[in-house]
């Protein structure tokens, strides 16, 4: 980019590489003499393993990259000081008794995020001091496209609305916000201002969700948009079958792109022999000719049995008789693959199963691509949930309330964060119906899923306080239902990559501090197991012994491989083959 705008926005499906190109962008530029902040809007960021530094919710030096500076967007950081600011406009004269009641509508989840949007909004809005350039990592696309539509979602909700009180403290709180929303709404609308590069992979899912995701942000106003395809692979040969097949995937995706994607300007940025953690990396990733960065190889434990597959871990889960299985990592390592593949398999094996996603950018249909006797498939839809939720807060609050008052409820109830309460309390229904059944869910990527945890954390918590000393022995909430091992058991998928291994052992970490112990880890995509003699694939091998000898080590307790396959697991067929033994008796789909 010889001309880049101010703002550049780097999103798409998880998994393609948007960290990472977003990150060599902003050293490139950065070496070009200009002085660039880049900055997070994942909640699941790894920026910090990638340029070796800590990452703050304050500008922080890269060092050996003079003029380049981080930013971590912090939701806990950025709620507790969002409730600072909203509590200090209420003024000296409100009472404790007020300052009480508007301190505990500040304490859900929804201000997390309202909070994140503001510190957003913040940096769009020109609060960013002598940037020449600022460059956006987002989260995946699901999250993004919340965030995105949220300067317009709050433009459009407190226009001529000063009165009542939200999840996020007073309207009149919100209202002194309204000017940055509206600035951040023109600044992204700006083409002269703002680039959104939509970073793909030579992969029919991922290119059909970046063709998705460019015609929502049209909608939003955002048409300055730009392709990104990462990782584009030639086989060095035509004799390696796991090469050949790698190439000619990514080649069928791209002979089909949507229209509405090839009329974008565009770039290919070809797969690389190395992971981009690392200056030295990152600076090859967007160079001609870039040479590999060496590793050291490692040997892999031998002792011991090959790692299973996922047939192994259907016949343990189908053993258990019922339960909650949730699938969760990083975006983009195949988390609806192996929530859908489980699922199948116990149904092969007599079990009647529930599979659901909490996923904005739900991918369940397309991977099946069928129906099941014996699985029920739905899908956590926050807009259907929002209406739900909406309807059953009249329903109960209207018949006390005057014609004003109820009309007052549904205005407070059209903010954008009544979605995510929604979506909590959707969330909790399906967590219930484990009790007697199999429940799969396939969750969002780790950042959005981490901030249900923490709803679901502070549902618990304020649960707790509400029925202090009345019969605690009768309560049971979502969290205490996820910490209980014989009724959630939590599916870690990760790829053999630094980012996705390292993004999963920090969610096992997080998990780990709320009381749920993750059950068994899922490495996808090996190509070690698959086998294969193509130099560029050889030179990667080294970077995925690294990290099978740190699942090894003791970072996974159990651990189950597939390989990289030579067919994409959509459809019946496929998944079933990853779930099934041969002497299995297959259930025939209509």
């Amino acid at each position: 980019m010889k001309h880049p705008t101010r703002f550049l926005f780097f999103t798409g499906k998880g998994g393609v590489g948007k960290t990472s190109l977003a990150t060599a962008t902003a050293v490139s530029l950065a070496d070009a003499g200009k002085k660039v902040l880049l900055v997070s809007t994942d909640a699941a960021s790894n920026l910090d393993e990638m340029l070796g530094i800590e990452l703050r919710n304050t500008p922080v030096p890269v060092p050996g990259a003079p003029g380049l500076s981080v930013l971590n967007i912090d939701p806990d950081n950025a709620a507790e000081s969002y409730r600072q600011r909203v509590l200090a406009q209420i003024g000296a004269s409100a009472s404790a008794k007020e300052l009480s009641t508007v301190r505990e509508q500040l304490s859900g989840a929804c201000t997390t995020e309202i909070a994140s949007f503001d510190e957003f909004s913040s940096l769009l809005s020109g609060h960013t001091g002598t940037y020449d350039h600022i460059v956006f990592d987002t989260a995946p696309t699901g999250h993004t496209l919340r965030l995105l539509s949220l300067p317009k979602a709050w433009t459009g909700f407190l226009q001529g609305n000063d009165r009542g009180a939200s999840c996020l403290g007073p309207h009149s709180g919100l209202k002194m916000q309204e000017a940055r929303f509206k600035a951040a709404l023109e600044a992204m609308s700006d083409p002269a201002k703002t680039t959104v590069i939509l970073v793909t992979r030579p992969d029919k899912g991922a290119i059909a969700e970046a063709a998705h995701t460019s015609d929502e942000l049209r909608e939003l106003g955002l048409n300055n948009q730009r392709l990104a395809i990462n990782g584009v692979f030639r086989a060095s040969a035509r004799t390696d079958a796991v090469a050949c097949s790698i190439e000619d995937l990514g080649q069928q995706a791209l002979d089909t792109m949507p229209a509405s994607l090839r009329e974008l300007p565009q770039d290919r940025i070809p797969l690389r022999s190395f992971d981009t953690v690392g200056l030295p990396a990152l600076r090859a990733l967007l160079s001609t000719g870039a040479r590999p960065v060496e590793l050291p190889m490692v040997s892999i434990p031998v002792a011991g049995a090959q790692p299973q597959g996922l047939d192994a871990l259907a016949d343990e889960l189908a053993a258990t008789g019922h339960g909650l299985i949730m699938v969760m990592g990083k975006g983009g390592v195949g988390k609806t693959t192996v929530a859908a593949a489980l699922a199948l398999g116990l149904v092969e094996r007599g079990k009647s199963v529930h599979l659901s996603t909490t996923d904005p950018a739900a991918h369940l249909a397309g991977t099946l691509n069928g129906d099941v006797p014996g699985l029920h498939v739905s899908r956590i839809d926050p807009k259907v949930e929002t209406q739900r939720y909406i309807d059953k807060i009249m329903s109960a609050k209207s018949p006390g309330l005057d014609a004003a008052e109820q009309a007052l409820l549904l205005e407070d109830l059209q903010s954008p964060c009544t979605e995510e309460v929604a979506v909590f309390h959707a969330f909790s229904r399906i967590v219930s119906e484990a009790r007697g059944a199999f429940v799969v869910l396939d969750t969002a990527p780790t950042g959005h899923s981490m901030l249900l945890m923490d709803a679901t954390g502070a549902y618990h918590r304020q649960m707790m306080q509400e029925f202090a000393g009345q019969g605690m022995s009768r309560i049971v909430t979502p969290l205490m239902r996820l910490q209980d091992a014989s009724y959630t058991r939590i599916i870690l998928v990760t790829l053999p990559e630094v980012t996705p291994v390292s993004q999963a052992a920090a969610l096992q970490a997080d998990l780990r501090r709320a009381g749920i112990e993750p059950y068994a880890w899922v490495l996808n995509k090996s190509v070690l197991a698959a086998g294969t003699s193509d130099p560029l694939l050889l030179a990667r091998l080294a970077g995925e012994r690294l990290q099978m000898e740190r699942l090894a080590a003791g970072l996974a307790r159990r651990m189950f491989t597939i390989p990289w396959l030579t067919t994409p697991p959509i459809g019946f067929a496929a998944l079933s083959a990853l779930i099934r033994k041969p002497s299995a008796v297959a259930v025939t789909p209509p």
